[in-house]
């Protein structure tokens, strides 16, 4: 019922388009029972009694009947469908809108295809229940209203009668609606399977292709596929088994009223008029009552999807502003760390960091895969918050100032180039579209993207494809570095930069990393140690904890981890050299 509720809340801003289109439908169940209504004057009048006057009048009342019902017909299936689209248009940008306001760790819980699916086929599949079925329900049941005032008009005792089997008929109903919620929701559930597969290995083709694992994803997919289709198969069963049991209850019901009908004929208590029209009202009421069992079996489909719907609007995002949080201001004294714990889940990954970074100052982060550099660096922009203590900027906690303006003084270019199949100068001016072109060009000329972007065939308007795949890995990078730089933002964070990177590609994109680091306060992870031998001062972290901090020269002085590290490195380096 609670989502029944909420999809009503989604119609209330509609109701006056909705109210037209009720209207309409009052109109076509008016005239459908109208008709019915007509065909005892229709026989008795014309065909038994031969009134010429009659003859003239009801022809053009049938006419007159039909013209309005497929008016009211068009204007029901407008007003309807504008105001399903719109509901379904709302709630899809409702559920993108609230994605994005969702911390890290809900991404991180959450794969890419399972989110697709719900935006796509959960809301294409509520689209289908807004748009259809609750039109028809609405619909039918106006005219199960109106022709069930005929019925009982004409032949109150035998619509009694008839009216008995209605509850027989609505059970299967109600029956096979439940049957076929809890499987639309597994196939749904299916579906987001099948949108996962997808979107891995369509994004991930060149390792699939790489290691020559198409047969795996083939039957990989082929398995996800076969459930998909056992879903659909025991759907189909339901709703084939709804609409025979219906013909059968309804047919039991005709089969009495015309034998119980046709006796009271025969002894003089009713006139043929009176019985057909009786009959035509009964027979235009069954379709409505059997239609109500197909179309609800697409509004319990609907109801399933927005419960996936609403599991993600219902998620409250864990990183948010507090009540009353300030804006933060220029950077003029820092970034502290104190006391700073963090866990993932029950896994504690940082555990009693202390750190002092002054304005200006660059510090490098080293330290064996998994000792917490990149979550230390996260914990900056709040991307997550810490587990005990805190991370302060200018002596206020981050958690007391807006989001948007803590984020809006940190700038970050990470191992993984992201970029968007838009434009070049689209994607430098990412983040602030206001900036000019002679802003964007200069950003470009800093970090030494302007001479290769020149080469590309539309320059600035090139469209650089999903990822940027067509750019080099050292172009990507530099695109992302000139991002950074158009933000001007005080802190930056460079998350090994240049880690996946060869050579040469490395010597550009260590050029345009020193223009971007220019009077900013950098922290810097880097796997490969010769790129932080001129910061300030290298912390080494060891399984979750600061080891030593110090210059480049001080470090390896000692019997410290850095020296261990660097010394681990520069044999690797030199025997492949030798190699």
């Amino acid at each position: 019922m609670e989502i029944y509720r909420r999809l009503l809340n989604l119609v209330t801003p509609h109701w006056r388009r909705l109210a037209l289109a009720m209207i309409c439908m009052l109109g076509v169940a008016a005239c459908t029972a109208a008709s019915a209504y007509l065909i005892k004057p229709v026989l008795d009048d014309i065909f038994v009694f031969k009134k010429m006057g009659m003859l003239k009048i009801l022809p053009l009342l049938v006419l007159m009947l039909f013209v309005v019902k497929g008016v009211c017909a068009w204007g029901n299936a407008y007003w309807m469908s504008y105001v399903g689209q719109h509901i379904i248009a709302q709630l899809r940008q409702d559920l993108y809108s609230h994605m994005q306001t969702l911390s890290l760790s809900f991404f991180d819980r959450m794969p890419t295809g399972v989110l697709m699916s719900r935006i796509t086929n959960d809301v294409s599949q509520l689209q289908d229940a807004v748009t259809d079925s609750i039109t028809g329900l609405l619909k039918d049941s106006f005219s199960i209203l109106g022709l069930t005032v005929v019925v009982f008009y004409r032949d109150w005792q035998l619509a009694l009668i008839a009216m008995a089997v209605l509850p027989f008929a609505f059970y299967p109903i109600v029956k096979f609606g439940r049957m076929l919620r809890r499987i639309s929701r597994s196939s749904q559930q299916s579906m987001g399977e099948i949108s996962v597969i997808l979107h891995e290995t369509i994004s991930g083709n060149r390792i699939v292709k790489a290691f020559g694992m198409e047969e795996y994803e083939i039957r990989r997919f082929g398995e996800a596929n076969r459930r998909f289709l056992g879903y659909a198969m025991r759907s189909a069963v339901v709703k084939a088994m709804s609409s025979p049991i219906m013909e059968f209850l309804g047919g039991l019901g005709i089969v009495f009223i015309i034998w119980y009908g046709g006796y009271s004929v025969i002894q003089g208590v009713s006139t043929p008029g009176n019985f057909f029209s009786f009959l035509a009202a009964l027979l235009l009421l069954y379709e409505p009552v059997k239609r109500l069992s197909k179309m609800n079996n697409a509004l319990q489909q609907g109801v399933a999807a927005a419960v996936r719907v609403y599991e993600i609007l219902d998620t409250e995002p864990e990183i948010r502003d507090r009540p009353n949080a300030s804006v933060l201001g220029p950077v003029s004294r820092g970034i502290s760390l104190r006391n700073v714990s963090f866990h993932y889940g029950d896994q504690p990954v940082l555990k009693g960091i202390h750190l002092e970074i002054g304005v200006g100052e660059v510090v490098a982060i080293v330290g064996v895969s998994g000792a917490g550099k990149t979550t230390l660096v996260n914990l900056i922009p709040r991307f997550y918050d810490v587990t005990e203590g805190a991370v302060l900027i200018d002596g206020t906690d981050i958690r007391e100032v807006t989001l948007a303006s803590l984020r809006s003084r940190i700038a970050m270019v990470t191992q993984q180039s992201i970029l968007f199949n838009d434009t070049v100068r689209n994607n430098i001016a990412y983040g602030d579209v206001r900036k000019t072109d002679e802003e964007i060009i200069a950003a470009a000329k800093a970090a030494n993207a302007y001479d290769f972007i020149l080469r590309l065939p539309e320059g600035f308007d090139t469209v650089i494809g999903e990822q940027g795949m067509r750019l080099s890995g050292g172009e990507r990078q530099r695109i992302c570095i000139a991002r950074a730089l158009l933000k001007d933002a005080p802190i930056l964070i460079l998350d090994e930069a240049t880690s996946s990177l060869d050579s040469e590609s490395e010597l550009e994109v260590q050029k345009a990393l020193e223009n971007l680091m220019a009077g900013r306060t950098t922290l810097v992870i880097a796997h490969r140690l010769s790129t932080v031998k001129n910061a300030d001062r290298i912390i080494a972290l060891v399984d979750g904890r600061i080891a030593e901090e110090g210059r480049h020269e001080e470090l390896l002085r000692g019997d410290t981890e850095y020296r261990r590290l660097y010394e681990l490195q520069f044999s690797q380096y030199g025997a492949d050299s030798a190699g």
